[in-house]
């Protein structure tokens, strides 16, 4: 994020000007706050509030003019009580707030968000791919999307590298979108060890990029969490 000089660390072989010097006069995009660790929080708690940072290795001052955008799927509030985000970092990002609401609340944005993830994957795949096929549109429409958009983004990725058809069929797409599962219907209680599994490791992988990533919040390593996917369905 800030920087360091050569010879600041091992492996450091040049200078590195880092991201907020690359985002000098516009904005930076910080995703999954959250995450961030307490170790690096006050580092970023004084750029915001004294519109300077060091680069790593060096005692130079540098000035900066930066906006900050910054984004999580946590609840920080939870996290301050927890012990795990500083509440004075808190109080400077969060100057305005915008809450998204989560996938299901927003049912007419999913065929066209699905739409536009179906070009984008088609091109970057190299294949002619029409649409959805009725009953895979139905099923987007009515899936309850815990993992929001990152699992609505998954699902037609990996619809169109399966598809081998102008249109994406049912088929295509994960098992328990076809089945329709609601998430309010299933409850801890009514669920086997197995279902709870299932369904914990399908939200983790709609909220994260990569199985490299969805396998460290899981605290298992990635050939696990794919016999995982595989014995499951996902």
């Amino acid at each position: 994020m800030f920087g360091h000089v050569q010879g600041a660390f091992t492996g450091a072989v040049r200078d590195t000007i880092g991201k907020v010097a690359t985002a000098e006069g516009g904005t930076l995009f910080l995703d999954e706050i959250g995450d961030l660790p307490l170790a690096l929080q006050p580092k970023l708690l004084r750029l915001l509030q004294e519109r300077c940072y060091e680069r790593v290795g060096e005692t130079q001052t540098r000035a900066s003019n930066v906006r900050i955008v910054a984004a999580t799927n946590r609840d920080l509030e939870v996290e301050i009580a927890a012990g795990r985000f500083r509440e004075d970092l808190f109080y400077r990002l969060n100057v305005i707030e915008v809450t998204v609401p989560p996938l299901r609340q927003r049912a007419a944005d999913i065929l066209p968000l699905a739409r536009h993830l179906l070009q984008f994957f088609a091109r970057q795949n190299g294949k002619h791919v029409a649409g959805f096929s009725e009953p895979v549109e139905e099923a987007l429409r009515t899936y309850p999307w815990p993992g929001n958009v990152r699992e609505l983004r998954n699902a037609v990725e990996r619809a169109v590298i399966l598809t081998t058809e102008a249109l994406i069929a049912p088929g295509n797409l994960p098992a328990q979108i076809v089945r329709g599962e609601r998430a309010a219907a299933l409850t801890p209680d009514s669920m086997t060890l197995e279902q709870l599994e299932a369904e914990h490791i399908r939200r983790i992988l709609g909220m994260t990029a990569t199985i490299e990533e969805a396998a460290v919040k899981l605290g298992i390593d990635p050939s696990t969490l794919y016999r995982k996917r595989k014995r499951y369905g996902i």
